[in-house]
């Protein structure tokens, strides 16, 4: 049964750090670019981050640029997301979401992912 599922969430205060987690089983990690998406209440769903199968290219929206950080092991069949310099605006659900036909260069859309996360809730507030 392919899987993914993320960890990591909470509750924190803005400035502070959380670690996102993606676990995949099922399936090997190592030919899939993963993306890392979020969604807050009343918006369109986000790609946040991505990071190609092989973790020599990734990309950030603007937004998060030089506060996330993505990497992979794929040993461990895990993908992160550390999350530093939180803001209120980063409160949402935190998607990951695997594809092996694209790239993170192909800039894929939501729907080109092939296997998605639950999401784990992210808020950040005072």
């Amino acid at each position: 049964q392919l899987q993914l599922v993320e960890s990591g969430g909470g509750l924190v205060q803005p400035g502070g750090s959380l670690r996102l987690s993606c676990i995949v089983s099922g399936f090997a990690l190592d030919y899939y670019a993963i993306g890392w998406f979020r969604q807050a209440p009343g918006k369109e769903r986000e790609g946040v981050s991505c990071i190609n199968s092989s973790a020599g290219w990734t990309y950030y929206t603007g937004s998060v640029k030089g506060r996330f950080t993505i990497s992979r092991d794929n040993a461990k069949n895990t993908v992160y997301l550390q999350m530093n310099s939180l803001k209120p605006e980063d409160t949402a659900v935190y998607y990951c979401a695997a594809t092996r036909r694209y790239d993170c260069a192909d800039y894929p859309h939501p729907f080109e992912y092939d296997y998605w996360g639950q999401g784990t809730q992210v808020t950040v507030s005072s």
